[in-house]
């Protein structure tokens, strides 16, 4: 909150890039030590089922909800307010925290950093979202390009390497080499890829195209906010239990899928009832059905002291996941902007389809992605309900 109120009342760009990594390092302490707390809190199965439904549902919400706060500000007051209206938020749930939550014994022996593999894992990240942001500007044949993406599959499989060797890795391998657990982590990144494909491209469609402020734009992402909502909190506390998360994670990949493939139809004489409102409400459907399911099964079944480890990792996925799908769907629809425009004289009328063309190749690779994990959730996802051992907080074994 306070790095937020920082970079609202900064005018320089280099005050505001570090504002912004200091909420996001502070973000990264906050989200993995709430969905830790649900797991170690919440060990009966109805009663977890219940309390992931709720946290699946919120957490799915509170984009599009953001979206609609974050129009609100920017047509009334600043862009500014975006940051400053955190500090709103943080600091009652401080105080909140303060006073509610309270720590549990320390371990006789604390765990040492792992070094080599954060540094391997961070630096292979960054050369993955940077090689696909570069292709944007230099091409997919740019050297550079090419460099960063090649070093990043280096990195990362030295990543793996260390944490084999390492006595206390950064990422116990156990813990993403449970077929469920693995297949969430997977599940929750490809989301976070895909949803960008929403939020990003839809928001632009609406504003530049449809021509709707920002609180319009806000306030038609509030369908699929419902939707989720709905979804997520039935998912959990009704199909998990009964059918498992694989059928579940699936179908709401297909429908995430099914809701892009609709919005390539968008044109430039689209309307949001017609053209935008059916997809958003699928989608939304699609996006329930994946959340709360993934995220519960993500953090089941893991030993005490890897809980930490399990639910850092949902994060991580849905970061990571929104990094690459922005970088890569921004580069497709850049690409297909500029070969649509195919150096004619720019008129009003052909950049507004050149437009429409690049948000509808955004919505088209988004569409791909889900598919590829609707198929990927179905492969490496254990049919049927959670085996019972799972809640006993003990790692139950697996054949991998």
């Amino acid at each position: 909150a306070v790095a937020s109120a920082i970079g609202g009342a900064a005018g320089s760009f280099g005050v505001l890039v570090a504002a912004r990594a200091l909420q996001g390092l502070f973000g990264a302490l906050l989200a993995p030590a709430a969905l830790s707390l649900l797991s170690t809190i919440f060990t009966d199965p109805a009663e977890r089922a219940k309390a992931f439904g709720v946290f699946g549902a919120i957490a799915g919400a509170g984009a599009a909800v953001g979206l609609l706060l974050g129009g609100l500000l920017t047509e009334y007051l600043s862009w500014r307010w975006c940051l400053y209206v955190n500090l709103l938020f943080a600091l009652p749930a401080a105080i909140a925290a303060l006073a509610l939550l309270h720590d549990a014994p320390r371990a006789a022996q604390r765990p040492r950093i792992d070094v080599p593999g954060t540094l391997a894992a961070f630096s292979g990240l960054f050369a993955l979202v940077y090689g696909f942001s570069s292709a944007e500007s230099r091409g997919w044949g740019s050297s550079v390009t090419i460099a960063f993406l090649v070093a990043s599959g280096l990195l990362l499989t030295t990543f793996v390497v260390v944490e084999r060797r390492v006595a206390q890795p950064l990422l116990p391998l156990r813990v993403v080499l449970d077929r469920n657990r693995g297949g969430s982590y997977l599940a929750v990144g490809i989301t976070g890829a895909g949803m960008f494909g929403v939020f990003l491209f839809l928001t632009y469609f609406l504003q530049g195209t449809l021509g709707f402020s920002p609180v319009q734009t806000g306030l038609a992402f509030l369908p699929m906010t419902a939707s989720i909502m709905i979804a997520a909190s039935t998912a959990t506390m009704r199909l998990v239990p009964r059918f498992g998360p694989r059928p579940l994670i699936s179908t709401g990949m297909v429908l995430a899928a099914s809701a892009m493939v609709f919005l390539t139809g968008v044109s430039v004489d689209s309307t949001y009832v017609a053209d935008v409102l059916p997809a958003l409400i699928v989608m939304g459907l699609g996006m329930g059905l994946v959340f709360a399911p993934a995220m519960n099964t993500a953090t089941l079944g893991v030993a005490a002291s890897d809980t930490g480890i399990a639910s850092a990792m949902v994060n991580t996925g849905q970061q990571v996941g929104g990094s690459v799908g922005t970088a890569f769907l921004s580069t497709v629809a850049a690409s297909a902007t500029s070969g649509a425009l195919g150096g004619a004289r720019p008129t009003q009328a052909l950049l507004a389809e050149a437009a429409v063309q690049g948000y509808t190749t955004a919505f088209a690779w988004a569409a791909a992605i889900f598919a590829i994990g609707a198929v990927l959730s179905a492969v490496l996802l254990r049919p049927g309900a959670a085996p019972a051992t799972a809640e006993s907080g003990v790692e139950p074994v697996f054949a991998h």
